[in-house]
């Protein structure tokens, strides 16, 4: 993976998404396979502070902020994706 995938990586984090996890059950039928069962479950994954604090290293020292400066940071930082999304 590259550095500009990694990033993309984190910004999914910082800012939370959702997904889906497929679990597929199959027995055996006169030799074949055949599916009995296939649930899927989504599921939000919330945003991370600690992502936003890793993006924002790069913008000076954030080691020494609080748990609030984080949270105002990351939803600045949300809102400027969202401006950037809206652009493309």
């Amino acid at each position: 993976m590259n550095d500009e995938g990694v990033k993309k990586a984190l910004v999914k984090c910082a800012v939370g998404f959702d997904t889906s996890e497929i679990v597929e059950e199959y027995t055996v039928d006169e030799g074949e396979l055949k599916l009995v069962k296939r649930k899927v479950t989504r599921r939000d994954v919330p945003p991370d502070i600690k992502a936003v604090k890793m993006l924002l290293d790069g913008e000076g020292n954030v080691g020494g902020m609080s748990d609030e400066e984080l949270e105002e940071r990351r939803k600045k930082l949300i809102e400027m994706l969202r401006e950037g999304d809206s652009e493309n």
